[in-house]
């Protein structure tokens, strides 16, 4: 195997290859875990439990329910829903029955779910009650003939079920009718209560995942993962976590959504291969409940954004000493960059270890970390995990590989990139060359073989033809103490051509001026990058994970 420089900085115990790779599936490990230990846990939601022998056979029940619907192998189906054990059950249920699953965040415009589901071509769709309306004013503009409504009430502990008819309900827009022709969840579940899995014959290498890609640069593209590809990553993040993650005892906190790639290939992917239980939280925003839910299900692993730890270090409870975090042994925090402050405060407050994490929609969560027990560098999202290999090529022509701690365009190459885009072929060969993905991010190696990121390509600065990377920017503003969140993009110069700017959320009852951060600016960066433009906010606009959207911004001006 080709000596990387990286291999020689894995912490002690970490294979290099993994391969060959087992063929199977989440939904086959799913129900050998049945087989194994059948009372297992292998849910948690709201103080109640799902095992893995109850995950597996309503999946099993739900899956004949499709294939009575008229669903088969290889259809798409669209799941619209909050991290709720229904989510779980459709998902291997789907799989079960041959289809292919299409997440999609409901909390998208109805405009973005027509596309969406026009992308993925999908003829039936999961939709939680809250957005059941949403998806029937879209409906006739779209593929979709059958509708599966769910309620977040239906796995809730009994009180907690009582109190949310009582009090939730209909305030909060849960209570919905339903149109001619479409059917409850609970009602395909009671139909085919006890039902066998499908005799349906699912290859590891089908087809099995649909996400869909930020669209930060126009409409979102349908990425379409193998089931291999989801096992595979799960197997490469456990070998990574080895020291710190161990098989059926962990408890994963499940907070990031689903519909994410974060979340689907990458924390539910290791909590089942790992044989652990997901601890699922509907609000990734509700910090509250996050406390709550991470104090109740004892839960080990807590992956995240850097928004969600600061959000966690500035919550009440955790600030007067309250919240008990004392089960978290091991976080990821991934998305954007973490703040070496917010690192230190959130590892002495709980005493666990976060590691940073890189990897893409189309890389089906092939990632670059940094070590568990080995070296943090600052700045560095760390080395490639087994089997995925990184260089950087130049950025304009995407050929010849650059010198070490030379900053061009990132590619990569795993056995679980995409299999492509649904449908875009022009854009699949654009994205993935001779087996590598070219992943628009900017970045450079040391020599250890550490991956440093600058920027996305596309979003960088050019002020009177410099480069300006706004993560840099970024960087510097967030390290203000007045500063509690910052956002930095180009807008259109009249001088310049294009010109740095910055919005900035101030720290609660601090007072800061645009000269002040400017002087502190000046102090630390070259004077092209000074922003020129400075606007203050209350809210930076954000992704459903919580990274900051530059391009929202630069579209306001």
């Amino acid at each position: 195997m080709t000596q990387y420089p990286w291999l020689a900085h894995y912490d002690k115990g970490v294979r290099a290859s993994l391969a060959p790779y087992p063929e199977t599936t989440l939904a086959d490990i799913v129900h050998e875990t049945a087989e194994l230990r059948p009372d297992h846990p292998a849910l948690w939601f709201k103080g109640a439990t799902l095992t893995y022998a109850e995950l597996d056979q309503l999946s099993n029940t739900f899956a004949a329910g499709l294939v009575d619907m008229g669903i088969q192998k290889g259809d798409r189906v669209a799941l619209l829903m909050a991290n709720a054990p229904q989510y779980v059950i459709a998902e291997l249920g789907v799989w079960k029955a041959g289809g292919i699953v299409a997440s999609i965040n409901p909390l998208y415009t109805g405009r973005e779910l027509e596309h969406m589901l026009n992308e993925a071509d999908a003829q039936t769709a999961i939709v939680i009650t809250m957005f059941y309306n949403k998806v029937k004013d879209v409906q006739g503009k779209t593929p979709v003939k059958r509708v599966i409504a769910t309620s977040i009430k239906e796995y809730l502990p009994s009180f907690l079920r009582l109190l949310f008819t009582l009090l939730k309900e209909k305030k909060e827009g849960h209570a919905i009718e339903l149109a001619a022709g479409d059917i409850w969840f609970q009602d395909i579940l009671k139909r085919h209560q006890g039902a066998a899995r499908p005799a349906i014959d699912i290859n590891p290498q089908d087809p099995g995942l649909i996400l869909f890609t930020g669209g930060t640069t126009g409409l979102s593209k349908a990425a379409l993962g193998s089931h291999q590809a989801l096992v595979i990553s799960g197997l490469q993040i456990g070998e990574w976590f080895q020291h710190a993650f161990n098989d059926w005892t962990e408890i994963v906190l499940c907070s990031l959504p689903l519909f994410h790639v974060f979340a689907a290939a990458g924390v539910q992917t290791v909590a089942l291969v790992k044989r652990g239980t997901m601890a699922l939280v509907p609000n990734p925003r509700d910090i509250t409940d996050v406390i709550s839910t991470i104090e109740k299900a004892r839960a080990s692993f807590v992956p995240g954004v850097p928004t969600f730890y600061n959000a966690l270090l500035d919550h009440p409870k955790v600030k007067s000493g309250k919240a008990d975090l004392s089960s978290i042994t091991l976080c990821i925090s991934g998305a954007s960059a973490l703040l070496r402050d917010t690192k230190e405060r959130f590892e002495k407050l709980t005493q666990s270890r976060i590691v940073e994490g890189y990897a893409l929609t189309e890389s089906m969560m092939a990632i670059v970390c940094t070590p568990v027990l080995g070296a943090y560098k600052p700045g560095s999202v760390g080395m490639p995990a087994p089997d995925v290999v990184v260089r950087i090529v130049d950025a304009e022509t995407g050929e010849n590989d650059l010198p070490t701690g030379e900053v061009g365009e990132i590619i990569l190459s795993a056995p679980q990139l995409m299999l492509g885009y649904l449908n875009r072929p022009e854009a699949t060969a654009e994205t993935i060359r001779d087996g590598w993905l070219f992943t628009g991010d900017l970045g450079y190696l040391d020599e250890d073989g550490y991956l440093f990121i600058v920027d996305r390509k596309k979003d960088v600065i050019k002020p009177s033809g410099f480069q300006v990377w706004p993560r840099e920017v970024e960087e510097v503003i967030a390290s203000h103490p007045a500063v509690k969140e910052v956002g930095v993009a180009g807008v259109p110069d009249p001088r310049t051509t294009e010109a740095v700017k910055a919005w900035i959320v101030p720290e609660e009852g601090v007072s800061i001026t645009a000269d002040e951060i400017r002087a502190y600016c000046r102090e630390r960066l070259a004077g092209y990058k000074v922003p020129r433009h400075i606007e203050f906010r209350s809210e930076l606009p954000k992704s459903a994970v919580g990274k900051v959207l530059r391009r929202e911004l630069a579209k306001d001006g």
